[in-house]
């Protein structure tokens, strides 16, 4: 219902002269300036469509009259950071391992990259940490089955272990059970004795120190103190791979164990390659 506008004692204004059900309405309009602010927008958003890219199309969007383009300017950045990195990369081509260790910016470039690398390719297995899991070695101690110095984990990471590069890291243990070597009740007892190794308050069973000799040794060591040369562990310390509990060692005597490493090289570019050898040597293994 509509009627003529009128004087509100309470508010001091004017009603509009509208009316629903006894109720009326004030004629409170925006601020001036609130409008002006309102009215600036619209004509700033018209220009920003007439300049900037603004509106979708069937195929593609309208350019702009600027021809601004945020992709351009994300590959600009990108490439620009990537002209950055690339003297820093053929410094560390350039560079031997030691003299990488021993260059403060070098070291730290070295150790951003790798960092971001192991993130990438290595962490699937070893863990974010390094910590490893069954299977898979703890990068944090100073147990290396190849030999943990900066020049053989560089070797390890590029050639892999049983990976496909030529001169890929083997170590061929026998599978005793399945080739034949010893029986079951003998690999009970290796198994035992090879706990002994590192538990003193477990006596080994007759007889098993001169099958150790016999058929381990070659490659273990006499002392069972392991052989980089060949990836042999060292079974005195209680550190192993799968597992130090008879169970397990049974079954590794049994059927040997044969796990794969990739070879990073070709994978891998030398730079990237040689900043994850710093970076895996500096996570507190190595030596």
């Amino acid at each position: 219902m509509s009627s003529e506008p009128e004087y509100d004692e309470v508010t001091k204004t004017y009603t509009t002269g509208h009316e629903w059900d006894g109720i009326k309405e004030l004629n409170t309009p925006l601020p001036r300036w609130w409008l002006w602010i309102i009215y600036a927008s619209i004509i700033w958003s018209i220009g920003y469509w007439i300049l900037m890219p603004a509106w979708p199309l069937v195929n593609g969007h309208t350019k702009g009259m600027l021809g601004y383009s945020q992709r351009d300017t994300v590959n600009a950045e990108l490439q620009a950071a990537k002209d950055s990195r690339k003297v820093f990369s053929e410094k560390l081509l350039d560079a031997d391992l030691a003299t990488i260790k021993n260059t403060p910016d070098l070291m730290e470039f070295a150790m951003a990259g790798g960092k971001a690398a192991f993130g990438d390719n290595c962490s699937g297995c070893h863990g974010s940490g390094a910590s490893g899991s069954k299977g898979y070695p703890n990068l944090n101690d100073d147990d290396w089955l190849w030999g943990g110095t900066l020049n053989e984990i560089h070797e390890t990471i590029s050639v892999g272990i049983r990976g496909v590069h030529e001169d890929t890291r083997i170590s061929d243990m026998p599978a005793f059970l399945n080739d034949e070597i010893l029986n079951k009740g003998q690999i009970k007892d290796m198994a035992a004795y090879v706990v002994s190794l590192s538990d003193t308050t477990i006596a080994p069973p007759a007889g098993t120190h001169e099958m150790f000799q016999e058929n381990c040794a070659i490659c273990h060591g006499e002392n069972a103190k392991g052989n980089k040369e060949f990836g042999a562990p060292n079974l005195t310390d209680g550190i192993s791979l799968y597992g130090a509990d008879q169970e397990t060692l049974r079954a590794t005597i049994s059927f040997s164990r044969k796990g794969v490493m990739p070879t990073w090289s070709g994978r891998l570019d030398p730079a990237t390659i040689k900043s994850l050898a710093v970076y895996i040597h500096s996570l507190g293994g190595g030596v």
